[in-house]
């Protein structure tokens, strides 16, 4: 294990490159440069909006704005993973869906991504008021770590007459009018209305079968924060428990119950912090979650999609929701594909569920490996497939053989009346169809802006579709095709730099610098822990698997020539004195964690290290 130890900023000055990109956003159409923020703090967010870790340092980061705005410009800098987050108008709804009020950069093209050498989503940058760079950071956590180094640059550079302080560039763009604003998800009632999550507003909206018409809105600003899934229950369920509708309210990390005659909420579970531990079980009003992002009715539980650990959760609901009890149902928190025993596998950014028929198989949108997925009980437990889907890095809209189909980051599931699923196949824009017997993926619907969500409606003999289509802000319907369409459209690739590294022995070093204050406490063993795979699996000889520390080698297959390195990383720093190593009895703990994907190529001669930061400075 390598001992942090901190390094003075003088031992090297960073010039940092310029911002460039395709434009900016909340600027007021103005053009910005370092050169017009020389004199304040700059903090660069590397983030894309299809990252759950993106989201939960942008809520990180809130208070740090409001603290520290006279000296503290928050740039955001976008850059891209999926294809559909490169178009500019997707960015600009992203950008007001997800509250982000500083200027961003728009850098389709990862420009600046390379230029500052970003290797994960989320990555801060910060940059002094002389335009140096003095940290780069990876992944969540480091809001008190930020305090701390902003407070030290302002003492430092007010002493030396460089800091100037002042308002922000950010410029609000005009507020919007729609009734609903960028709607999660919506279910069926048993009279045929709907209940939907009107996500912007923090509010779930009960509407008339005309999916326009309300009867009634539920919660607001200070009950909910971009409510999500939403779970009409069991009749005999809702009797026992007191109310109908269950919602995973994604920001508070809570999930909620709501009682359609009188509006009355009840928390169900979570305390309203954000998990950091990615693991849980027990009294469920007193385990931390982190970001639900859907809920299902399965094996008499409510599954949660926990997309913030990559998780699938179970929640027995008691008549008393002080006796409701949670506990990890599928995935080990680490992100990607992995398939078989449910507490074996790996899932990414869960987002949608849907229950079969015969109420055995709970099928997953996994969002950020573009799959669908199941969670089955068999006799032997639960086990995890995937059927449509290859990993992190690969999507697009094709259509054909469920080994060859592709699907572009989708966020809803839906079962339909002959077996087959629905895909909200949301950044294609499309209506996915998958049957699970000839294994086969067609198109039902395209045109569609950001469907998120599907629920079946009967008419008669007539089944049709009323998908939450969430960029156009409502709800529509649109009638199963007798015949679905086939789309052979273009395999794509997440476009990252390859890292060129030696075949053979290959040394990986985590860079972790606590700030100013706190030290890593080894009082009850090791607080730091490294996790590395691989894509293929045949690339990582030697190396993988989960450990302790922070620095590690590994063996690299020169037959396998490329792929990607999956390197997970935590470590824990308490308040302490780092000189004398004395930390106090009640000494207040952070946790930093990050999860990488790096593309590597293997080249004779190449460097034989790979260095990343978490939070080096």
């Amino acid at each position: 294990m390598t001992t942090p130890t901190s390094t003075p900023r003088t031992a090297t000055r960073l010039r940092a490159p310029e911002l460039t990109g395709r434009g900016w956003l909340n600027t007021g159409g103005e053009q910005l440069s370092l050169a017009d923020l020389r004199g304040r703090i700059v903090v660069l967010d590397f983030w894309t909006f299809c990252c759950v870790n993106c989201l939960h340092v942008l809520d990180e980061l809130r208070p740090l704005e409001e603290k520290y705005a006279d000296s503290l410009v928050l740039i955001g800098v976008h850059s891209p993973k999926f294809e559909h987050e490169a178009d500019a108008d997707a960015l600009a709804a992203a950008v007001e869906r997800y509250a982000v009020h500083h200027p961003v950069l728009d850098d389709p093209g990862l420009a600046t991504w390379q230029a500052y050498t970003a290797r994960a989503w989320p990555t801060l940058v910060v940059i002094d008021p002389e335009g140096y760079i003095v940290a780069s950071l990876s992944g969540e956590g480091h809001a008190h770590g930020l305090s701390v180094l902003i407070e030290e640059l302002i003492a430092e550079h007010s002493a030396q007459g460089t800091l100037r302080q002042g308002d922000s560039p950010y410029a609000a763009p005009p507020p919007p009018e729609t009734t609903l604003r960028f709607p999660g998800k919506g279910a069926v009632l048993p009279d045929g209305s709907f209940v939907v999550s009107d996500t912007a507003h923090h509010e779930v909206v009960h509407l008339e079968t005309d999916l326009v018409t309300e009867r009634a809105r539920f919660g607001g600003a200070g009950v909910l924060n971009e409510p999500q899934g939403v779970l009409v229950l069991p009749a005999e369920t809702a009797a026992r428990v007191g109310y109908d509708v269950v919602v995973a309210d994604s920001v508070n990390h809570q999930v909620k119950g709501l009682r359609l005659a009188d509006g009355a909420w009840v928390t169900l579970a979570g305390t309203g912090r954000q998990l950091r531990e990615r693991s849980g079980s027990g009294p469920a009003l007193r385990q931390d979650l982190s970001t639900p992002w859907d809920v299902a009715w399965f094996i008499d539980r409510v599954v949660v999609a926990m997309a913030g650990t990559h998780q699938l959760w179970a929640l027995h609901l008691a008549t008393d929701p002080a006796d409701n009890t949670v506990a990890v149902l599928g995935g080990t928190s680490a992100e990607g594909i992995r398939d078989g025993a449910a507490d074996e596998a790996w899932f990414a950014q869960p987002s949608g569920l849907a229950v079969s028929a015969d109420g055995r198989r709970l099928w997953v949108a996994d969002s950020e490996t573009s799959a669908l997925r199941s969670l089955d009980l068999t006799d032997d437990g639960f086990v995890v497939e995937t059927h449509v889907g290859q990993g992190l890095f690969d999507f697009g809209h094709r259509d054909g053989t469920a080994d060859q189909a592709l699907l572009q980051h989708p966020l809803g599931v839906t079962v339909l009346p002959d077996g087959s699923v629905a895909v909200s196949d949301t950044y294609n824009g499309a209506i996915r169809r998958f049957d699970p017997v000839a294994r086969e993926v067609s198109t039902l619907a395209t045109g569609l802006r950001e469907p998120s969500d599907a629920v079946v409606e009967q008419d008669g003999e007539n089944t049709r579709l009323v998908v939450v289509e969430s960029a156009a802000h409502q709800l529509v319907r649109i009638p199963l095709p007798e015949k679905a369409q086939r789309v052979d459209g273009l395999a794509r690739q997440t476009q990252r730099p390859r890292q060129e590294v030696a075949a053979g022995t290959v040394s990986l070093r985590v860079n972790f610098t606590p700030p100013t204050g706190q030290k890593l406490d080894h009082r009850w063993g090791d607080p730091t822990r490294l996790m590395v795979s691989a894509t293929p699996g045949a690339l990582l000889a030697e190396g993988g698997g989960s450990a302790e520390g922070l620095q590690r080698d590994l063996v690299l297959d020169p037959s396998v020539g490329d792929g990607v390195l999956h390197v997970s990383v935590q470590a824990a720093a308490c308040d302490g004195d780092p000189d004398t190593g004395e930390v106090p009895e009640h000494a207040a703990c952070h946790l930093y964690q990050q999860d990488w994907g790096i593309p590597v190529v293997l080249v004779d001669g190449a460097p034989a290290e790979i260095s990343l930061d978490l939070r080096g400075v």
